[in-house]
């Protein structure tokens, strides 16, 4: 018997392309029961009161200054209270009751009530910070509960499987699934934009609640939707858990975040800009311009500087050096690579406090 080495050869090929695929890919789970067991306890429902003030105008207009019906009808021009509410999610860190969720959850909040397995808490704020949109709670008890932690988020993937835990429109303990989508979406809520999207079903009241991994580790917190209805279309975003992390570490130490400040006024490298410069292509930040007595005018940055590299770290677009430098602690030295004038130049100094600068404080 003659042996047909050509078609030994595709056959041995094909074979081989199958055990190969199927060596790589990973089957769905059955079911996310065991993992949902597992992690319920420690995901928390979060509902809030707050007091709102308006101006009650009963008339579609309003009387001029001076006019004797402005003094006559000003009875029917006072300010009313109301009560508001907000629902949340949350999970909890530590045995104590210590409680992560969105600062947008909490703020302005009188009363802050933490759910946990059909039992009711108070709770208080420990820190927040508005601009991650991150706050730390501690439930008032001396109750032990059950934890999560979290995962290194970096090592999450496009297409990975993901569960998300929460209360949306008030239904607490509710499970959905689906894959991360994308990673370092910037969507403009924040300063510090690089979150995690995903197609797990997320709704108003899953804000601040976990997006666990197959592990069950915290990759992410849940904080924004896309949809013109308000509903979950499939496009859902969490702060990514390693970021989160050292916000969250600094509420917890200090009661407040500590970021690195550069003191500059920064745009977009345009291709005009990156033409004018000499500069390859458009990269890297444009210095609009340097705040007086900041650490950028110390260290010696000047208005139509590009920063192409911060502390070791390359400045891919505008959008990327608030974030790398909030994320340096303060009184850092570091170096920075800028091209002026058509050359690459060195600058060394030293970084000072965000929370600290007249900047931040106008805010």
């Amino acid at each position: 018997m003659k042996l047909n080495y050509r078609k030994f050869s595709t056959w041995f090929v094909f074979f081989f392309l199958i055990l190969k695929i199927e060596g790589h890919a990973k089957n769905p789970p059955s079911s996310f029961a065991d993992l949902a067991d597992e992690l319920m306890p420690s995901v928390v429902n979060i509902s809030t009161t707050q007091t709102i003030k308006t101006q009650a105008n009963p008339f579609p207009f309003q009387f001029p200054p001076g006019s004797p019906f402005g003094e006559m009808f000003k009875e029917f021009d006072k300010p009313t209270e109301r009560k508001a509410t907000s629902l949340g999610s949350g999970f909890i860190i530590k045995k104590n009751g210590t409680v992560i969720t969105n600062n947008h959850v909490i703020a302005n909040a009188e009363d802050i009530i933490v759910r946990v397995n059909n039992k009711e808490y108070q709770a208080k704020v420990i820190g927040s910070d508005p601009y991650s949109d991150i706050a730390v709670l501690k439930i008032d008890t001396s109750d032990v509960f059950k934890t999560v932690e979290f995962g290194n988020s970096d090592k999450s993937r496009v297409g990975d499987w993901v569960v998300a835990i929460g209360n949306p429109f008030g239904l607490g303990g509710t499970v959905t699934s689906g894959i991360i989508s994308a990673r370092n979406r910037d969507i403009n809520l924040t300063r510090y934009d690089d979150f995690i999207q995903t197609d797990a079903s997320i709704n108003q009241g899953n804000s601040g609640g976990p997006l666990f991994n197959l592990d069950g580790d915290v990759i992410g917190i849940n904080t924004a939707i896309i949809s013109p209805s308000g509903a979950s279309s499939g496009i859902g975003f969490a702060i990514p858990a390693n970021y989160a992390s050292t916000i969250i570490d600094q509420l917890i130490k200090f009661g407040e975040t500590k970021r690195g400040w550069l003191g500059v006024r920064i745009q977009e490298v345009t291709k005009e800009i990156a033409s004018v410069a000499n500069l390859d292509e458009p990269r890297g930040a444009f210095i609009g311009g340097v705040s007086e007595g900041s650490p950028a005018e110390k260290g010696g940055m000047k208005t139509g500087d590009i920063v192409l590299e911060f502390d070791g770290q390359k400045i891919k677009t505008m959008r990327n050096l608030p974030k790398v430098v909030a994320n340096t602690p303060p009184n850092k030295r570091v170096a920075l690579k800028v091209w002026r004038d058509k050359k690459i130049v060195t600058l060394k100094l030293t970084l000072g406090r965000m929370e600290s600068a007249k900047e931040f404080k106008k805010q």
